[in-house]
């Protein structure tokens, strides 16, 4: 087996879930400059969106979170689509337009 191929900096560290500020700890290699105070004790702090005590799985709950406002960003995302491809179509109409009386004018001027 290869040696150094697992992480040796194992540590206890704090979870905490955003949601209800409820925290676990655990051992865990990640790296954070936060720390919190937990029983006394000391211990690096992850913060976190979304745990099993807050996430309607597990909880029982029908209510979804939406933390980061993802709904209001594809929303937002979609009307401005909308409102693009409606200002396609109004400025290929009048390309269209423009382009018929060309043509009009071109086949009067030839006959």
């Amino acid at each position: 087996m290869k040696k150094s191929l697992h992480p040796t900096n194992y540590r206890l560290v704090a979870f905490q879930d955003l949601n209800n500020n409820s925290v676990f700890i655990t051992k865990s290699t990640v790296e954070t400059s936060d720390t919190i105070k937990h029983n006394g004790i000391e211990y690096p702090l992850v913060k976190i969106h979304i745990s099993s005590s807050s996430h309607p799985y597990f909880t029982g709950e029908e209510k979804i979170l939406d933390i980061e406002g993802r709904v209001d960003k594809f929303k937002a995302k979609t009307e401005m689509a909308l409102k693009a491809k409606q200002s396609l179509m109004s400025s290929a109409i009048k390309k269209s337009k423009r382009y018929d009386k060309k043509l009009e004018n071109n086949k009067s001027t030839n006959s």
